[in-house]
């Protein structure tokens, strides 16, 4: 079911969003300071490109000061966009049945855009 989803996930926008992140983090690269935020966008398009079958992992240590700091940073410049954005296309997903299932990868989504220091997808 996981290598369906993700062959209909991402001729159906998945690819074109996780390349969008992919390239808004390579963007995000070219400073210094925007090199941690980069990664975890680079991060976040791999995770939104093929979300089935995988799931949120914490890292060691995921609360710590500096990545809480980097956290909030991130909501305050990003993540709260990011989020929004999966919000609402999980929304119009769950009207229908059949997209019951993308609405639910859209939901997974929402916590690694809020939080992604921290957090991989596995």
């Amino acid at each position: 079911m996981s290598l369906i989803g993700n062959v209909i996930w991402l001729i159906f926008g998945g690819l074109l969003s996780g390349l969008g992140y992919i390239i808004g983090g390579l963007g995000l690269c070219l400073t210094i300071v925007g090199i941690p935020f980069g990664l975890q966008a680079i991060k976040l398009g791999f995770a939104t490109m093929t979300p089935f079958g995988r799931k949120i992992v914490e890292d060691d240590n995921p609360n710590s000061t500096l990545k809480t700091v980097f956290n909030v940073i991130w909501i305050l410049l990003f993540g709260w966009e990011i989020a929004l954005s999966h919000l609402i296309h999980a929304a119009i997903l769950a009207i229908t049945i059949i997209g019951l299932p993308f609405a639910k990868q859209h939901f997974k989504l929402i916590q690694l855009a809020l939080f992604p220091f921290g957090r991989s997808f596995q």
